[in-house]
Order: structure tokens, then sequence, then C-alpha cells
């Protein structure tokens, strides 16, 4: 059974037969978890086995594991500071701050590996105008090329350990106050304006082996009238063409009302994928997502789509706890510093 384009969440610290019979349905190709889905790390341990041992291949399990107050797992897992505890941490001491950025993404992938998580959406790579509350102190910095370069650090990190990147929220969320979570946003910015700023992280880590993406429920008029998640003139034209982006394109969750523009559930997951989103998400709906598996076309899976869901897959994945690794001691150490700091 091959992975579909559909990534779905589960319901609570066990699957639940509803669980059990979505996650076998052949659109489905990843799982998302939330906290609701984490009581301590060996049930962890266990939910991710259960979820693997389903379907051959195995589902590709995600997280929003950024640090700050987007952490899902907390007991028995580092506290991971806020992403612009790390910009604070530049302009103080750059060096210090990149060892502290490399570490950062080496403990989340370190740890989300031996609990049996493939990959986290992290880095964030929004540039912060001071503006949206939805990203705020999720933003490593204002500049942006001192974000390209941190979160090119804490890639690093992140691959040093075995583990993808997924950056968000392309091309960039930091300028318009409103939540897309609960909005429609509008970035009135000219592609001129959003390429010698917000674009620039992005583009840096295209280049530097991104494993992911994920756009934004942002509307930016005077390059397309539609979000760029449901944008080919965003993911295909600019996102693939001009920045070169070879990774895999994740929707963000289809039940926020920044994706309403498009219509129902089925008209948005279509729009995704017809703009050039490889897998869509959607989240805390279980009948939509049913509705969704059952009326969404199946589409040929290419061999490069394939190669990019295998490359989301965690290369250390293990139930074995990592916490005897030196490098991981080191890491865990940079961030101990940065709290005390």
């Amino acid at each position: 059974m091959r992975l579909g384009p559909v990534m779905v969440d589960v319901a609570g610290l066990e699957l639940t037969p509803d669980d059990l019979e979505r996650l076998q349905h052949p659109q489905v190709g990843a799982v998302i978890l939330f906290a609701r889905n984490f009581a301590a790390p060996l049930q962890l341990i266990q939910l991710a086995h259960s979820i693997r041992e389903l379907r051959t291949p195995q589902l590709l399990i995600g997280v929003d594991h950024e640090g700050g107050r987007v952490q899902r797992f907390r007991h028995g897992f580092t506290t991971i500071p806020a992403m612009t505890e790390l910009g604070k941490l530049w302009d103080r001491d750059p060096a210090q701050a990149l060892a502290a950025a490399r570490g950062c993404g080496f403990v989340i992938a370190s740890e989300l590996q031996a609990h049996g998580v493939d990959f986290s959406f992290t880095p964030v790579l929004d540039v912060d105008y001071g503006e949206s509350s939805v990203i705020g102190d999720r933003a490593l910095h204002h500049d942006p090329h001192t974000v390209a370069v941190l979160a090119e650090a804490l890639q690093a990190g992140l691959n040093a350990a075995g583990m993808s990147s997924v950056g968000k929220h392309f091309p960039g969320h930091g300028y318009v106050r409103a939540d897309s979570h609960h909005e429609v946003p509008i970035d009135e910015r000219t592609l001129t304006e959003i390429s010698a700023t917000d674009l620039l992280p992005f583009q840096r880590l295209a280049r530097s082996g991104m494993g992911g993406m994920m756009p934004a429920h942002v509307i930016y008029p005077k390059v397309d009238s539609r979000p760029a998640g449901f944008s080919s003139v965003w993911l295909q034209r600019i996102l693939r063409e001009k920045l070169g982006f070879e990774g895999l394109i994740f929707s963000d969750d289809l039940s926020m009302e920044g994706a309403s523009t498009a219509g129902g559930v089925m008209a948005r997951a279509n729009a995704a994928l017809n703009a050039g989103c490889d897998m869509v998400l959607l989240c805390n709906d279980p009948r939509a997502q049913d509705t969704l598996l059952e009326g969404l076309e199946r589409r040929p899976i290419a061999p490069t789509l394939a190669r990019r869901l295998e490359k989301m897959r965690g290369r250390s994945i293990s139930t074995v706890a990592l916490k005897a690794n030196a490098a991981y001691l080191a890491a865990t150490e940079n961030l101990a510093r940065i709290r005390s700091a």
C-alpha cells in the first residue's frame, strides 16, 4: 500500500477503533501528533509503534515541536527555548547563537526520533516585524539574513541527528497582524518587497537541503489572489522554479479560517494539491477527514514524490533513549546556558 497525500491526527493517548480505520485508508500518508497525544515518554513510544505497525510503508509521524510555546511534548523532554531567544543571543554573541541553534536542532531530532517521531515542523522562517501575535516569539529575528543563518544552523543540527527540516510559513507570515487560524490575513506588499526580505531565509534553506516546506494561509494580492498554499504562482513558479526547492510541500491545516477562501474541505484539499502541495493537513475534525478521504480523487505517485516522502522519514528512529550520546549531552548543555543567560 502506498502512502497517500493526506495527513490526519488521532484522538488521544492510544489508537481508537475510528483511528485504526482512518489510518488504514489508502489516502492517508502521515499522522500529526498534539499535546493531547502525550502523557509520558513510554506511552508516546507505544503510540508511535502502534501507528507504524499498521502500514507498509509505514505512515510518517510529525509534530509541531519548535520550542517555546509550541512544544507539544514536555515531561521527559528538554525544554527548547522560544526561537526569539536564539536571536537575542545572536545580538550578544553570534558564535554562541549558532552553536545553540545547532544544539536545538540536534536535541529536537534526537528526542523525537527516540520516541518514534519522524520530524518536527521546524524551523520557523518568518521574519519578526513586531506585528504578528501568532508568530511573535516563534520568529528567530527581525533581520532576514540573521533568520536565515540561525535557521540553517538549526537545520544542520536536525540533519546531524538524522531528521529532515520543514520551513514555515512560506513566503512569510510575520508582516501581517491577522492570525490565519481565525482570519484571512492579507499582505499588501509587492513581490519585489517580499523577495528583498521575507523570501531570503526560504531561499537559503531551499538551497541547503531543506526536506519540507509549509506555505502560509495568507493572501498576497499583488502577487496572486489566492492564499500562498493554494497558489501555483507561489508554489510552482516561485518556490520550485525560482528558489529551486525540491522537497515536500505540506499544506497548513485546512481547517484553519485562512483556508476558507477555497470553499469546503474537498475544495480546499483540491486547491492545495492542484497548486503544488504534496500533502494536505486536516486536523481536529474527524468528520471532515472522513469526507475528504472518501471523496478525494486518487492521484498517481511520481518517483520524485516518493523520494520526497522518504526524505521526511527519520533516519535514527529508535525506542532506545539517546541520552548517553556525547553530542546530545553537549547540545543540552548549550541550551542550559541559554536559559541561564
